[in-house]
């Protein structure tokens, strides 16, 4: 199926990717930069973010607005996230306009002024995202979670950052912190109805110049596990329950990913039904799993009232430590069936398709075909989704976080004994 993907290495080490999808009349492109979160110190925590938002405020030949209109005056849109490993510029257009959008991300990763002016604007807007998201406890829990998991390191800070550091940070540590966008740190890739040789052309073009770059080190991250709760006056107590689990290259991901596919994937997963259909404990819940190179982990999210708070926690580490012995054939049938279609399905987008090339790129360094991936899929056994079961919760030290009215909640210790199977 992914015959028609291409690879190119210009002479100053940036790869270009493609995979062509010819039946569409569309594109996405977009340059996706090896420095995220977990490359930032300290006292910098946010800059990775902040610097993705004044990218778009203006360059050495456009306003911010010329920028926004460059791209939507022929349809198209422009957007950019930051990850803890990664920050990307990508764009969806017209297949026609894809030297436009390829100029335009080139223009914003090279050519941002970096504006005191427009500085001092978007520090506001995104002190207001951070306000939103303390505001939000069922995204700031994970947030919390992620620290408690990962004590004082860059793996467990928040993408955010501080508001406090955030309304401080000078323009030189943005612009010292772009300095490392070099070409052996990005990634141009395109999917849809796109012509490889074409896109080489225009990343020649628009980044053939560019002078290769000092890589940012990072941290090598450490789980640690802890304890974390915050009485606050909500309607719900909001719980997030994980433990150490795999890198992204162990050879037990993929049953890492089924595993939590069977415990909290979906509404006939274990969780949601017993959690939920079975005893109403809450509205929303379900398990999730962090893959990082060095670090990993799984985990539980669900949101419950006071009173039911001790149940839940009951409920959910019973489920999960006697997931080994209790998972059976059909759950694993069921799983994968879920994994692969959803997969098929993600992939019938070109930005779909865009993102997981990139993704794959920066952190296996190659594509990996779709047949290897449902072949590595089909190979998981039961006694494999067994034994990672053991594997997790042999000897837990769980990270736990929890925000709302959560005096009901066991401690940590008695949680964890729970958890030991």
């Amino acid at each position: 199926m992914t015959e028609t993907f291409r690879l190119t290495r210009l002479a100053n080490g940036m790869r270009i990717a493609s995979e062509p999808m010819p039946h569409l009349l569309t594109s996405a492109v977009g340059v996706w930069v090896d420095v995220g979160t977990r490359h930032e110190q300290a006292e910098v925590n946010g800059v990775s973010h902040l610097l993705e938002h004044m990218a778009f405020k203006g360059t050495e030949t456009r306003t911010a607005k010329q920028i926004a209109e460059s791209v939507e005056d022929v349809g198209g849109s422009l957007n950019a996230y930051t990850s803890r490993e990664h920050t990307a510029y990508h764009a969806r257009i017209l297949s026609e306009d894809l030297p436009l959008a390829t100029e335009i991300l080139a223009d914003i990763v090279k050519h941002s002024t970096l504006d005191e002016a427009e500085l001092e604007r978007e520090r506001k807007v995104v002190l207001e995202e951070i306000g939103q998201v303390e505001d939000t406890p069922d995204d700031l829990v994970f947030d919390l979670w992620q620290e408690t998991a990962y004590p004082d390191q860059p793996l467990g800070r928040s993408i955010l950052g501080p508001p406090e550091i955030v309304e401080s940070m000078p323009r030189s540590v943005l612009a010292q912190h772009m300095h490392h966008y070099g070409p052996e740190q990005m990634i141009l890739v395109a999917a849809g109805k796109v012509e490889h040789d074409r896109l080489v052309e225009l990343g020649e073009r628009w980044f053939g110049d560019l002078e290769r770059r000092p890589e940012l080190p990072f941290v090598k991250g450490s789980y640690r596990g802890g304890d974390l709760r915050e009485e606050r006056e909500l309607e719900q107590v909001h719980l997030v329950l994980g433990v150490e689990a795999l890198t992204c290259h162990d050879p037990d991901i993929y049953t890492l990913n089924l595993y939590s596919a069977i415990m909290g994937g979906g509404m006939s997963s274990r969780l949601f039904q017993e959690v939920r259909e079975k005893r109403g404990l809450a509205y929303s819940v379900f398990s999730f799993v962090n893959a990082f190179p060095d670090s990993g982990t799984f985990g539980v999210y669900a949101g419950t009232g006071e009173g039911d708070l001790d149940e839940l926690a009951r409920v959910l580490t019973d489920e999960l430590a006697g997931s080994a012995d209790r998972i059976g054939e059909a759950e694993l049938v069921r799983a994968k069936a879920q994994a692969k279609a959803g997969l098929l399905m993600s992939l019938e987008h070109c930005a779909g398709v865009c993102e997981e090339v990139a993704r794959q790129l920066l952190t296996f360094g190659r594509r990996i075909p779709r047949e290897e991936i449902l072949a590595r899929i089909d190979a998981v056994t039961i006694d494999d989704i067994h034994r990672l079961a053991r594997r997790l919760f042999r000897d837990p030290v769980p990270a736990v976080t929890a925000l709302g009215p959560c005096a009901r909640l066991p401690s940590h210790d008695r949680l964890t004994t729970r958890l030991r199977h």
